[in-house]
């Protein structure tokens, strides 16, 4: 493709989508490129109820489909296509994907992350439906029920102290016989009356009708497995995974700057390569949800306009 774009955005999530509306508003010829269906992780969510200004009962669907809409009206070309090499070493950008090769002045990463499975039966199945991975996102959907966290971590145990504003009691099942949480962290765990925990179990089986209403833990020192129900007056309850996230970020690796694999940016969004810009989950940042990603995609495309002005127009 001979064809330069002064901004292609890698990825269709809010901090792409929201990238490719600010990019295009500032009358930048803006190419997003998403490998699978524009929307990201949100589309799985059937309530998003803490982005500000969502309608009642918007779903993560509906939500990256008006975003999509308004970049599309603004400007922004969508194109479907999996981007397996880039090179960022020269003034004009090179994206190569199986499809064909793309050119820009500036690019925009906003490819994401993607939390790390139990891998059990069943958790697919009921994901959006009992099984969650964002306390933040689902916590108050389980008000006064019981509610499960799977994992030690920081993130995990975090999570856990935050589900008690919710949930009438909070178990954290944790595969070894000790948190691997800080420990100024854990000392807030173990006051909190809500908090309760589960030694060296795994989650082996997610069951429901539905809705999750049982699942199956086994202790791993034993063999031992036991189902846990819901009670007859609940009906449900939670499971909260926090056993890690993977940022989608292997192409960029040697390329970029990272930590941890998460991309690392300035508050500008600047990566370590110039003309380079990140947004959303895939870089480093204390908080992962549709509001900060959309406006880290807000920033990098402003930057990324200023950098072209500079760069080539000055």
């Amino acid at each position: 493709m001979d064809k330069i774009y002064d901004v292609v955005i890698i990825g269709a999530g809010p901090a792409g989508l929201s990238a490719g509306l600010y990019a295009s508003r500032a009358k930048l010829d803006t190419l997003v490129i998403e490998k699978e269906r524009p929307g990201g992780l949100i589309t799985g969510t059937e309530d998003v109820a803490n982005y500000p200004g969502s309608i009642k009962e918007a779903s993560g669907m509906t939500l990256t489909e008006r975003m999509l809409e308004q970049a599309l009206e603004f400007g922004s070309e969508l194109t479907t296509d999996n981007i397996t090499d880039v090179d960022f070493d020269s003034d004009i950008k090179v994206l190569r994907g199986e499809k064909g090769e793309y050119k820009a002045r500036a690019v925009i990463v906003a490819t994401g992350a993607y939390p790390r499975l139990i891998g059990c039966p069943g958790e697919v199945e009921f994901t959006g439906r009992g099984v969650s991975y964002c306390a933040t996102c689902d916590g108050d959907f389980f008000t006064g029920l019981e509610v499960y966290v799977v994992g030690g971590g920081d993130a995990a145990v975090e999570e856990a102290i935050h589900l008690t504003k919710f949930a009438r009691k909070v178990t954290i099942i944790h595969r070894r016989d000790s948190l691997r949480a800080a420990k100024s962290i854990q000392d807030k765990a173990f006051k909190n009356p809500k908090i309760d925990f589960v030694w060296n179990s795994e989650v082996v089986e997610i069951k429901g009708e539905g809705v999750v209403n049982a699942m199956v833990i086994r202790n791993i020192e034993t063999g031992e497995e036991t189902e846990i129900s819901a009670s007859e007056e609940d009906m449900t309850f939670g499971i909260f995974v926090f056993v890690g996230y993977i940022p989608n970020t292997e192409l960029f690796k040697g390329k970029l700057e990272m930590d941890r694999d998460y991309i690392v940016a300035d508050s500008g969004m600047k990566t370590s390569a110039d003309g380079v810009y990140v947004a959303g989950d895939c870089r480093v940042t204390p908080l992962r949800q549709v509001i900060t990603a959309a406006a880290d995609g807000a920033i990098a495309a402003v930057q990324a306009d200023k950098y072209i002005e500079s760069k080539f127009n000055s």
